[in-house]
C-alpha cells in the first residue's frame, strides 16, 4: 500500500509507545500510538473511506491518504553504537555541522505551536465532537507574523505558541487559512514574544541535489530538532489537505509528526519552504514533501492584495494527453503538443469560450506539450497545472487552440472551482434545518467520511463524486436522519437520502430549501425524494411538533444560524444535462499517477 499523508501535528498527550502502532483506518505503518481517540473501525474486506483523522483533524482526500511519521533521513548514517535503543553517530563531519547550525540565529525563529481544535459532528450538525489538543511548527516572517500549515490549526479554539528556549506560551490568533496549498498565517500581539527576534528570509526555488535542513518540534522530544537531507525531486504534488494539485519540493530528510509548518532551509540559511505531508509506501523509505516559496509567495500576495485568502484558480476543464499520433490526425492538430478538452466545468468562466473537443496549445503564450507539460527552468518540464497554479483569483489567461482544424486565440477569467461536493465546510459548522423531525443537511465529504459506505448507496456516492455544479451555490440536500415523532410516522427509518423537490419545486441548495418551507401556502408539505419516493407532512402539526422534537433531543434551533438570512436566488443557473453526470474534472493534473490521486 502506498499513501501521501499530510504532515500531522503532534497529538498532545503525556506519552508514546517505541513500537508505534497504526490509528488510523488505512493501517499504515509508524502512526503514533498514543492518540486522542480512537476512530471509528472500518469494515474488514471493504475499501476504506476517504475521512478526516479524529485525532488531528486533517483531511485525507486521496486514494491511500493516511497520517504517519516520515522516514528517517536518507543524510544520516547509521552507527553500531546504541545508547538506551537510540543509534548514535560520532561522525565529525556532522558534529561539526550541527554546531554550525546551533550558532545559527534563524532557529530561534522557529516556533512550536499548541492548538486546541473541536471539530464539528456532521452527523449531528447542530453540535460539536469532543475537544482535543495537538501540536505541530512554525515560523517568524516579519511584521508580527507566523507561518505554519492550515492542517495545524484546523477548527481551532485556542492557538498557543512558545519560542525556543522560552518557558511562556502566547496566545496567537489565524488571521487566514488556505485550505488547497495548507498554508495558515498567524499573528501574535503581545510584543513581548517579538523581543531580539528576527524574520527568516525566503529563498528561491531549489535546484535537484541542493542541501535542506528541516526544522520543527516533532515528536521524540521536546526541545527543537534538525534533519538534513537533499532535494530529490520538484514537481506538481498533491496536496492532501487540500483538492489541488501545486508545485512541491519532494526531500529525504525525516519529517514526523510535528514537524508540520516547520521551515526547510538551504545551506545560506534561507528558508525555501514548510514542510508538511510524507509519502508512505512498502517499496519506498524517505519521502518528504515541502511547499515551496512559489505557493508560499502566492498565498502571502493573496492575502495582502484582498485582506483575506480567496484560493488558487483553475482552468476548470478536464483534459486529455494526445500522445497518439492517429488521434492528433484525427484532431488536425499538425504537431505533436497540445492536449484534449473532454470536458468543461459548467460553472467555470471558461465555459463560455472553450467547448468539448478543443485542443489547448498554449497558455499565456506557453506552448503545451502533447503529455499535458510545459517548459519549466531551462531542461525541465513540468504539469500544465502549473501555470494556472501561478494565477490569482480574477486573472485572465490568453489560450492557443485548434478548433475543426481552425487556429485561434480565446481570454478567459480563472477563478477557484465551485465544489459541488465541498472538502471543507466554510465558517466550520454544518448546515442544516429541522422539519417535522427531518433533518436536512447538505452533502460534504467530511460528511461522507463519518458515514459508512453502506448507509449512503452507491447512487448517492456517485454523485458526489462525478457529478458537477451546473450553477453557483448549488448542493446536493440530503435527509441524514428522522427523529422521531408521531408526526412523522412511517417516516422514522429514512436516512441518508437525497430531497430533490418541495411541492414540485427543484431544490437548488440547503438555504432555497428554507426558503421554500418557510414561504410555502399549501396544507401539505411534499417531499419528493430520489427513485420517486414521497413524504408528505401536514404543514400544521409540522410546525406544532417542533418544540416538542428541540426539548426531546436538545436541540437548540430548527435550523443554523446562516439559514436565518434572506434567501437570494442564484444567477446563471444551467440546465442539467446527462453530460453532467460523468468523470468530475477535480484539477488539470488528473493524468493518471498512481497511489498519489483520489479514488
Amino acid at each position: 500500500m502506498a499513501c501521501v499523508a499530510a504532515l500531522l501535528p503532534l497529538p498532545s498527550t503525556a506519552s508514546y509507545t517505541a513500537s508505534a502502532s497504526c490509528s488510523c483506518h488505512l493501517r499504515l505503518r509508524l502512526r503514533p500510538a498514543v492518540v486522542a481517540r480512537v476512530p471509528r473501525q472500518q469494515p474488514q474486506g471493504r475499501r476504506p473511506l476517504r475521512r478526516f483523522d479524529e485525532v488531528e483533524g486533517v483531511s485525507k482526500k486521496r486514494r491511500g491518504i493516511g497520517g504517519g511519521a516520515g522516514g528517517a533521513a536518507g543524510s544520516q548514517a547509521s552507527s553500531p553504537r546504541r545508547d538506551r535503543g537510540l543509534a548514535v553517530d560520532f561522525k565529525e563531519s556532522q558534529v561539526a555541522e550541527f554546531e554550525d547550525i546551533e550558532e545559527d540565529k534563524f532557529l530561534n525563529a522557529v516556533v512550536k505551536v499548541y492548538c486546541t481544535h473541536i471539530a464539528p459532528d456532521y452527523g449531528l450538525p447542530w453540535q460539536k465532537q469532543r475537544q482535543h489538543s495537538s501540536s505541530g511548527s512554525a515560523f517568524m516572517i516579519g511584521d508580527g507574523k507566523l507561518l505554519t500549515n492550515a492542517h495545524c490549526v484546523e477548527h481551532d479554539t485556542q492557538v498557543k505558541v512558545k519560542r525556543r528556549g522560552d518557558d511562556k506560551k502566547y496566545i496567537a490568533k489565524v488571521l487566514a487559512r488556505g485550505i488547497e496549498c495548507d498554508l495558515a498565517l498567524l499573528s501574535v500581539e503581545n510584543e513581548e514574544f517579538w523581543k531580539g527576534t528576527e524574520a527568516l528570509s525566503f529563498g528561491r526555488l531549489p535546484c535537484l541535489q541542493d542541501s535542506v535542513t528541516v526544522v520543527g518540534y516533532p515528536l521524540g522530544g521536546d526541545t527543537i530538532s534538525v534533519t538534513k537531507g537533499v532535494v530529490s525531486r520538484i514537481e506538481v504534488t498533491p496536496y492532501a489537505h487540500g483538492t489541488s494539485d501545486l508545485l512541491g519540493i519532494q526531500i529525504d530528510a525525516a519529517i514526523n509528526p510535528g514537524n508540520s509548518g516547520g521551515p526547510a532551509f538551504n545551506d545560506q540559511g534561507e528558508c525555501i519552504g514548510v514542510a508538511f505531508q510524507v509519502y508512505r509506501s512498502d517499496e519506498a523509505e524517505n519521502i518528504g514533501y515541502v511547499i515551496p516559496t512559489t505557493v508560499v509567495s502566492h498565498f502571502l500576495n493573496d492575502f495582502q492584495k484582498n485582506g483575506k485568502y480567496t484560493g488558487f484558480p483553475c482552468l476548470g476543464v478536464l483534459l486529455q494527453k494526445l500522445e497518439n499520433p492517429a488521434l492528433r490526425e484525427s484532431l488536425k492538430v499538425p504537431s505533436s503538443e497540445g492536449v484534449l478538452v473532454r470536458r468543461v466545468e459548467p460553472t467555470a468562466p471558461a465555459s463560455t469560450v472553450l467547448r468539448k473537443g478543443d485542443v489547448i496549445v498554449s497558455f499565456d503564450g506557453i506552448t503545451v506539450g502533447c503529455e499535458a507539460t510545459v517548459p519549466f527552468r531551462s531542461t525541465e518540464r513540468i504539469a500544465f497545472r502549473y501555470l494556472t497554479s501561478q494565477k490569482y483569483a480574477g486573472d485572465i489567461a490568453q489560450l492557443g487552440i485548434i478548433r475543426d482544424g481552425n487556429s485561434m486565440k480565446v481570454q478567459t477569467i480563472l477563478q477557484p472551482r465551485k465544489h459541488l461536493v465541498p472538502f471543507h465546510v466554510e465558517g466550520g459548522q454544518p448546515s442544516y434545518l429541522i422539519v417535522a423531525g427531518l433533518v436536512f443537511t447538505p452533502l460534504t465529504e467530511p460528511f461522507i467520511e463519518e458515514e459508512c459506505e453502506d448507509t449512503l448507496g452507491l447512487k448517492l456516492l456517485a454523485k458526489a463524486r462525478y457529478s458537477l455544479a451546473t450553477f453557483e451555490g448549488e448542493q446536493i440536500v440530503i435527509v441524514s436522519q428522522v427523529l422521531a415523532h408521531e408526526v412523522n410516522i412511517g417516516y422514522e427509518h429514512m436516512g441518508n437520502q437525497q430531497v430533490i423537490k418541495l411541492n414540485g419545486t427543484a431544490v437548488k441548495n440547503i438555504h432555497h430549501l428554507a426558503h421554500l418551507v418557510d414561504t410555502c401556502q399549501d396544507k401539505f408539505l411534499t417531499f419528493e425524494f430520489e427513485d420517486d419516493f414521497l413524504v408528505v407532512l401536514h404543514q400544521e402539526e409540522a410546525a406544532a411538533a417542533s418544540s416538542d422534537i428541540l426539548k426531546e433531543h436538545a436541540i437548540p434551533s430548527v435550523r443554523s444560524s446562516d439559514l436565518s438570512e434572506p434567501y437570494v436566488e442564484a444567477k446563471d443557473e444551467v440546465q442539467k444535462t446527462s453530460e453532467d453526470f460523468g468523470e468530475s474534472p477535480v484539477t488539470n493534473f488528473e493524468m493518471g499517477i498512481d497511489c498519489l490521486l483520489w479514488a
